[in-house]
């Protein structure tokens, strides 16, 4: 018999890590799957993975303090009356009223329209703090249809049909019910207390064409004024975006797997869509193929942190892209000034983990009245408001160092790719090549 050698470390399997282990152990005790927020924790291709070509001899420069280079961008102008004109191209993603509470969806308002973007409802419908604040309100229509009424369709500025989400491509989403407060399910004409499933499509149509119908329905109801957006989840997004420009929609916005969610299966989040990376290309090629690039906006979202990733999906061929965690962030989440409060969670400042379940003591992924209070929607909105700024000011950086006067500019000529992976997805040659993985 061997003995074993006691000076030997343990060795962790690759694949029954301890993670792994963990959660098979938490299956076989509790007998359900993990629900969770945020969204995927897997490393991804992303725009790290890709660098921007300053000018030098063959491109001019723009100086800095001297030569403009723009930002602003029109949203909706192929139908609506009236389209959005917007200051920046970062706008906030659809986060619902129930998933945050009040004072953040407020601060969330205040901090956009400082800036002169826009902000978009979520489901569960639109709240007076978020209207009475934003400047520019998208409507999200869900398959829920929570807190749906042509009121507030003809209220908001814009409206956005929800046909997927980049954390859950092809499911619904999970409101848990220590988050339904009475105003919450007032909002929703649901119980209180009760967990919330959200529905996985519209229970009014089955494909694109019956899409068409509601997108003129909706048309009908607001007077033709409101841009029409359609969201979907990066999967087939090369069919995805042709059917939804076909069905009519003003706006595609395509939400990548790094886009987080309020709640909904691990296994999803992490297993299902493909990288905002990927997906970018995929719509660029469908629209100019139906000859509407720019004509029809895309936006794009899922793991948007920074100037530099703002401007490396432009470059990639998108006309604006939308926030959704780093916004939450700059509101004021995962601070360290609540180390003490995560301490007591079972987490840490700079991770996400079960605040889902409302106990987030930042005030902002709550319906707890004395954990929302922590929030001060405007010192929340000035904190978002100098982020978006800072966005900004790192994207026209870049952009002008590529001898760029304005953000919608750039091209994907200004980029390359560090690795094989982001060099196939993105479809930019890998650095020092003029080699594109897969293409001749």
């Amino acid at each position: 018999m061997t003995t074993p050698n006691p000076s030997t470390p343990p060795r962790e399997s690759a694949t029954f890590d301890r993670g792994v282990i963990a959660e098979i152990q938490r299956a076989a005790e509790t007998g359900i799957y993990d629900i969770r927020g945020w969204g995927a924790k897997r490393k991804l291709p992303h725009f790290d993975d890709l660098l921007f070509l300053g000018a030098s001899v063959s491109r001019y420069p723009l100086e800095g303090y001297r030569e403009k280079c723009e930002t602003d961008v029109v949203l909706g102008d192929m139908h609506a009356k009236f389209p959005l004109h917007l200051d920046i191209p970062i706008t906030i993603a659809g986060m619902s009223f129930g998933a945050l509470s009040g004072q953040a969806k407020e601060a969330l308002g205040r901090g956009a329209s400082e800036v002169g973007t826009s902000t978009t409802t979520g489901d569960g419908g639109m709240t007076p703090e978020e209207r009475g604040q934003s400047k520019h309100l998208v409507y999200q229509y869900l398959p829920s249809r929570y807190g749906m009424n042509p009121v507030d369709l003809r209220k908001a500025d814009a409206i956005e049909i929800v046909l997927g989400q980049g954390a859950k491509p092809g499911g619904g989403g999970m409101l848990l019910g220590q988050k339904i407060t009475e105003r919450v399910a007032g909002m929703r004409t649901l119980p209180m207390g009760v967990d919330q499933r959200s529905a996985c499509r519209h229970p009014d149509w089955t494909g694109p064409d019956d899409l068409a119908i509601k997108i003129l329905e909706l048309r009908e109801i607001t007077n033709w004024e409101k841009p029409i957006y359609v969201k979907v989840g990066a999967t087939r997004t090369y069919y995805d975006v042709k059917l939804a420009v076909k069905a009519g929609a003003d706006v595609v916005v395509v939400d990548g797997m790094q886009g987080g969610t309020a709640a909904t299966q691990e296994v999803f989040i992490e297993h299902v869509g493909i990288p905002t990376l990927a997906a970018i290309p995929q719509a660029v090629q469908a629209l100019q193929e139906m000859g509407v690039h720019r004509s029809v906006q895309l936006i794009v979202s899922g793991g948007i942190r920074s100037g530099a990733d703002v401007a490396k999906a432009m470059a990639l061929g998108a006309d604006a892209v939308a926030i959704g965690t780093a916004a939450l962030i700059a509101l004021g989440d995962n601070s360290p000034r609540f180390a003490k409060q995560y301490d007591e969670l079972g987490s840490a400042a700079g991770f996400y983990d079960d605040f889902q379940a409302g106990r987030d003591p930042a005030g902002i992924t709550t319906q707890d009245p004395e954990l929302a209070k922590n929030l001060d929607p405007i010192a929340g909105g000035r904190r978002l408001a100098n982020y978006l700024r800072v966005l900004t000011m790192e994207a026209q950086t870049l952009a002008r160092a590529c001898g760029k006067s304005h953000l919608r500019n750039l091209e994907p000529e200004d980029l390359v790719a560090l690795t094989v992976e982001a060099s196939a997805m993105a479809r930019v040659p890998l650095a020092g090549t003029n080699w594109i993985p897969g293409q001749l």
